[in-house]
């Protein structure tokens, strides 16, 4: 500051007003520095003597100050500066004094609200270059917290350099991270260098993680702290070799470091970290020496989750599948991050132990004498395989939409055991039986007896309705994704869902199944150019003329296209239906799929689903149904391998006396007699011509089409038509009225099991109970569980609990969390809660007080 400048501002203070019970004004003008020590001659004050401090005139000084001179106003020049207080003499008067500076240090600290103190001026001074500007000393102001101590201040210009705005140092080492390992090639390590503060960032990381390098580098600095955070979770002796890497007496802070990165969404840089770690170091040999529980409970390295699917995927193929084992790594596992990277592995991997544990459960085969009861036992149990296969496989072609070189080959050898244990397991085991036992009444009356009929579906439910019906046919829509989507309506709407079935009508294709869900008296067939026209009471039940057959019975009655209405505003459709008093709206995702490519259909599976889910939300808040009817033309056999000679049949000894034929079915001239086919009574024998089917899931031989989705024959797959009876209950029906808390769809609730509220290790467990079971009205949650203080601030890790267990055994609806909580200061006179909160924030979160009394010496960053 210019002299003339220093005594404008000290003449200023000593005209100002004086304090109350003050009768004159002393003021210690510091320079450590000596900067205005010569000038000290050129200073002149209009009210106030100047007195020099040199170090041998303190007791004259004092004396001079404090009994001499009582009256007059001072400027004492202090060059001096003490380590302690007690070393200064004239401390006392300091105190009912006032302090002016007029270096440039001293206008920077005043300026950032500094501690004015020997140790702060030090640094200040060492960062001198970086305060030079105005932008960055605005920086340090706008932190959270202003500095008061070296160490602080170290934090805060490391900080302002990572443009952040908390001076934590895991979040200072976490932008050094992101912004490169290459220490030459980081712009903001960088940055630390331009402005010297290098050696401060290398001893806040070896005071935090133990890391201790001459030369600090990012990249190993990396690998010791990842290594060291994962002894948290896997011990220490399986890292046999890196104990150069670990710092066990740092464990917790590493921990906590990447634990906390780790949760946060933007991890992905960690992830790129990890990899290099695991690469440099040969993680991925290691750990493959380690066995299943070694590695379950690890989560900062993704080559765990490639070794833990190696691992399973090869007992599979050898034959080995631990269905608990599975299960209970795939629950684990979900709640680790990375997780979605190999969600298709781990959940086509747990339809494995699903089809296994089915497998088990029926190893004696489905040797049942009666077709009625194989129809119940499928409708009530046996489809449940179809669905897991159908999962195991949508999990399957989705992972072949990305690369893994570790694991792809590996799941294609798993999906040869499914299609082992599906195709010839259960589809010929199932298939042989039923065969057998359906086949008479097949041959004698062309369908089973004491089963609802396709046929007579518009007679018996639509027919007589009292109030006005939607139905909703979705071609080749099986049983098992129907009771899927029946299942997720229950959930989701507030509703009354019942889930039933009938028998297709023969053959359980398109044409004859759209024809049995119209009015009719009598379904007949008739040749025309060289086609076989099925006929509604001698009209045409191809689509264009469906809406006509309808009206011709009501003529309330209109037939629409999904595909058509979905793209209408919503007044026009509304335009479309109103006055009607039954609508039908058709379907056509899955079959539709078919003809593009085989892997394409049960992903339109899924996508079917959803659609008849946004049809029904349209029919109920759009058009105020609230009777509508799900259902289909007909099912599907789908098998994802090829099939060999051995499930084909040649079509030699049709003897030309085939009328219509396809991959499941024969239409033909009365008094054909195939080889190795079926009879089925086509069209209760009212016809010229007979049916007949292959047995089990053989196909006939054709040129072109597709051979791994098929139907139109006698299977279960094909021939159990499912029928959703959807009931949209509103909040003033008397049903919904009186049985409100059995609509409601609610969230699971899960629910502290262990007693002990007190805490006295850093890492420690507790155990929690899923309170209901994922069913009609109750839906899976996803429940993230941390400790905090009485402010609210996170003290622990955070885990995850996925309430999603179905089962109605208490004990396996438990789940047990292991803790870590973070080096702090604790008090066991303070009360800590234990928080579970619900990732969709729905439900308000829960709070268990807890005691923590743990004998924990933490240190504040100091360096």
């Amino acid at each position: 500051m210019d002299i003339e400048k220093v005594i404008q501002d000290l003449n200023r203070r000593f005209a100002a007003p004086l304090p109350e019970y003050y009768h004159r004004r002393i003021i210690f003008w510091h320079d450590e520095d000596k900067e205005f020590e010569d000038k000290l001659d050129e200073i002149q004050l209009d009210n106030a003597k100047l007195i020099a401090l040199n170090g041998r005139n303190t007791f004259m000084i004092k004396k001079l100050l404090s009994h001499d001179d009582l009256i007059n106003n001072y400027l004492v020049y202090n060059p001096l500066s003490f380590n302690k207080p007690d070393d200064d003499w004239l401390i006392d008067i300091k105190l009912y004094s006032e302090e002016f500076r007029a270096d440039l240090i001293s206008m920077w600290m005043n300026e950032m609200g500094l501690v004015s103190s020997i140790a702060m001026r030090k640094q200040v001074k060492h960062y001198r270059k970086f305060f030079n500007a105005q932008i960055r000393r605005a920086k340090i102001i706008a932190q959270e917290k202003i500095p008061t101590s070296p160490a602080q201040l170290h934090m805060a210009v490391m900080a302002a350099i990572c443009d952040i705005n908390e001076a934590q140092p895991s979040q200072i080492i976490q932008k050094v991270f992101c912004a490169g390992l290459d220490n030459d090639n980081n712009p903001v390590y960088q940055k630390f260098i331009t402005f010297g503060a290098q050696d401060a960032f290398w001893a806040m990381v070896h005071q935090g993680t133990g890391y201790y390098a001459k030369d600090g580098n990012i990249k190993q600095l990396a690998v010791h702290l990842l290594l060291t955070a994962s002894t948290r979770t896997i011990s220490p002796e399986h890292l046999t070799n890196l104990e150069k890497f670990l710092s066990l007496s740092h464990q917790a802070y590493c921990y906590d470091f990447v634990s906390d990165w780790l949760r946060n969404k933007d991890n992905q840089q960690l992830y790129e970290i990890a990899r290099y770690v695991e690469e440099e170091v040969n993680l991925l040999k290691k750990f493959n020496q380690l066995t299943l529980d070694d590695l379950v409970n690890t989560e900062c390295f993704p080559c765990i989750h490639e070794i833990i699917l190696t691992k399973l995927m090869t007992e599979i193929n050898n034959q080995i599948i631990n269905v608990d084992n599975i299960t209970k790594i795939v629950e684990k596992r979900r709640t680790c991050v990375w997780y979605e990277e190999f969600v298709n592995f781990y959940e086509g991997i747990l339809q494995v132990a699903n089809m296994q544990k089915f497998f088990k459960e029926h190893s004696a085969g489905f040797h049942t004498a009666q077709a009625r009861e194989i129809w119940k036992n499928y409708t009530e149990d046996y489809y449940k395989m179809d669905c897991y296969y159908r999962q195991f496989q949508l999990c399957f072609q989705k992972s072949l939409e990305t690369s893994n070189i570790l694991l792809d080959d590996l799941f294609k050898h798993v999906a040869d055991k499914v299609e082992g244990l599906y195709s010839h397991w259960f589809l010929g085991e199932l298939g042989n039986n039923w065969s057998n036992v359906c086949a008479d009444e097949l041959k004698n009356y062309g369908k089973i007896l004491e089963i609802p009929q396709q046929e007579d579906f518009y007679r018996f439910r639509i027919k007589n309705a009292n109030s006005r019906v939607f139905v909703i046919i979705s071609d080749a829509m099986r049983y098992e994704v129907a009771a899927t989507l029946a299942e997720e309506l229950q959930r989701e709407n507030q509703s009354k869902v019942k889930l039933e079935n009938m028998q297709s009508i023969f053959p359980s294709i398109t044409k004859f199944g759209m024809a049995a869900l119209l009015p009719h008296t009598n379904l007949s067939v008739k040749i025309k150019n060289n086609v076989l026209n099925v006929l509604a009471d001698g009209q045409s039940t191809a689509s264009i003329n469906r809406d006509k057959v309808l009206k011709t019975t009501n003529p309330a009655s209109i037939a629409l296209q999904y595909k058509n209405i979905i793209g209408m505003k919503r007044a026009e459709r509304s335009a479309l239906i109103k006055g009607m008093k039954v609508v039908y709206i058709y379907h056509d995702t899955i079959d539709e799929a078919s003809h593009t490519s085989d892997t394409a259909v049960f992903t339109a599976c899924e996508k079917a689903i959803s659609e008849l889910k946004n049809i029904v939300r349209i029919i109920v808040n759009e058009f105020g149904g609230t009777n509508i009817l799900i259902t289909a033309d007909h099912g599907f056999l789908y098998t994802y391998s090829p099939l060999t000679e051995n499930n084909k049949v040649d079509k030699t000894s049709f003897n030309s006396m085939d009328v219509e034929y396809g991959r499941r079915y024969a239409i033909m001239q009365k008094g054909a007699s195939p080889d190795y086919l079926m009879p089925v009574k086509f069209l209760e024998g009212k016809t010229e011509f007979e049916g007949f089917t292959p047995r089990e899931n053989i196909r006939i031989k054709m040129n072109g089409g597709v051979l791994n989705f098929v139907h139109g024959g006698i299977s279960l797959q094909e021939m159990v038509i499912p029928v959703i009876d959807y009931h949209h209950l509103r909040n003033d029906s008397m049903e919904y009225k009186r049985n409100k808390q059995k609509y409601d769809t609610k969230p699971v609730t899960i629910k502290l099991l262990s007693a002990n509220r007190k805490i006295s290790n850093m890492i420690f467990s507790l155990n929690f109970y899923q309170k209901d079971t994922v069913g009609i009205n109750r839906e899976a949650t996803t429940y993230q569980i941390y400790f905090t203080d009485s402010n609210g601030k996170q003290i622990s890790d955070i885990q995850k609990i996925i309430a999603d267990k179905t089962t109605d055994n208490d004990a396996e609806r438990t789940f047990r969390c292991t803790f870590n909580l973070k080096p702090l200061q604790y008090n066991n006179t303070e009360n800590y809660y234990l928080v579970i909160a619900d990732e969709q924030g729905i439900q308000l979160p829960q709070h268990e007080e807890f005691q923590i009394d743990i004998a924990f010496a933490f240190e504040e960053f100091d360096f």
